[in-house]
């Protein structure tokens, strides 16, 4: 009768240990899927509120906590006159040689946010930037907004291409700009689990079409107008206007006080 009873007991024990480990597996699915709630894919398309006298414009403080949380930027120091110069190559124009030729002779760094297709079509330019002391950062292999594809697609899009350039001039890419400046809240969390340093913007114009370009008068005094402190200031390398206006802007900007800084000089 005791070894029956002790049977029992026994059995009673092992089914409360399997419930209550059952009830613990069921308590970490739940804290997994409320945590996998908590990560938003919403997709964010940056913009800016611009500010007059050459205060830093307004790029939504929330915005701006959602990216520096997850390793990314969009504006510099509000008490240090550096500008962060940035240009984003998709395709080349036949202008990207003027460019350079401008920065190596005024001695200005710059950051050059690359494509799979500009680095198939440019190996050469890529390889100047890289010459002389420029970054190039990471713009995607297809160009493809960074929400709209899954985690696995957003590490074959930056990493295809950080590999190839790796291949091709032993060079390692550390700073992405999302593509059509779309990202989400995952997709951000995604690319800083691959080492990468987002990079947004604080201003940027309409340049990019070649068949309407800005009047480059209209170009200085709206670039000029809007210098401001940290500024990361994104320009299109297919624009013949920024080519022909480029040494005017780092004219203006030197003598307003204005310094060009590179990205790893980055100050927050």
């Amino acid at each position: 009768m005791k070894e029956k009873i002790k049977a029992i007991a026994i059995i009673v024990l092992s089914i409360s240990a399997f419930s209550l480990s059952v009830i613990s597996m069921q308590e970490a699915n739940q804290e997994i899927l409320v945590s996998a709630k908590a990560i938003s894919n919403e997709k964010i398309g940056w913009g800016i509120k611009r500010n007059n006298e050459h205060v830093q414009p307004d790029l939504g403080a929330s915005r701006l906590e959602t990216l520096s949380k997850n390793k990314g930027i969009a504006i510099g120091n509000a008490n240090s006159k550096k500008i962060y110069l940035t240009f984003d190559q998709g395709y080349e124009a036949g202008y990207t040689s003027e460019i350079l030729k401008t920065l190596k002779e005024n001695k200005v760094p710059a950051t050059f946010f690359i494509t799979g297709h500009y680095l198939n079509t440019q190996p050469e330019l890529v390889k100047q930037m890289i010459d002389e002391n420029h970054i190039v950062g990471n713009h995607s292999a297809r160009h493809k907004s960074m929400p709209d594809i899954s985690d696995e697609e957003i590490k074959t899009e930056l990493l295809t291409l950080h590999q190839a350039v790796y291949e091709k001039f032993n060079y390692e890419m550390k700073y992405m700009r999302p593509p059509k400046g779309e990202y989400s809240e995952r997709s951000l969390i995604a690319t800083s689990n691959l080492g990468y340093t987002t990079v947004m913007w604080s201003f940027a114009y309409k340049d990019w079409e070649e068949n309407n370009q800005p009047n480059n008068q209209e170009a200085i005094k709206m670039i000029t107008e809007n210098f401001h402190p940290g500024e990361i200031m994104l320009l299109h390398g297919n624009s013949k206007t920024n080519t022909e206006i480029l040494p005017e802007i780092i004219k203006q900007a030197r003598e307003q006080g204005y310094e060009f800084y590179s990205l790893d000089q980055f100050e927050k």
